[in-house]
């Protein structure tokens, strides 16, 4: 019996830092060919955002309708 408590109790702390993992990283960038726009997903909802930063500072994100797919890196 004390196997099976410390097996369920291995597997919930597995399955609670996979979760605070997913829900931590919730966004994705990507550069562009361009230094001052870049792309964040939201890994939650699925939006895509284009942020610009012409100059040193904070970035304005607005967001963007895209089409098609991304890439995987490879």
């Amino acid at each position: 019996m004390p196997i099976l408590v410390g097996a369920c109790i291995i597997a919930a702390a597995i399955l609670l830092s996979t979760l605070i993992t997913a829900v931590g990283g919730r966004y994705v960038g990507l550069e562009s060919p361009s230094e001052d726009t870049a792309w964040l997903v939201d890994r939650l909802t699925g939006q895509v955002y284009k942020c610009q930063a012409p100059d040193r500072g904070r970035a304005s994100c607005t967001a963007d309708v895209a089409t098609g797919s991304i890439s995987q890196k490879r």
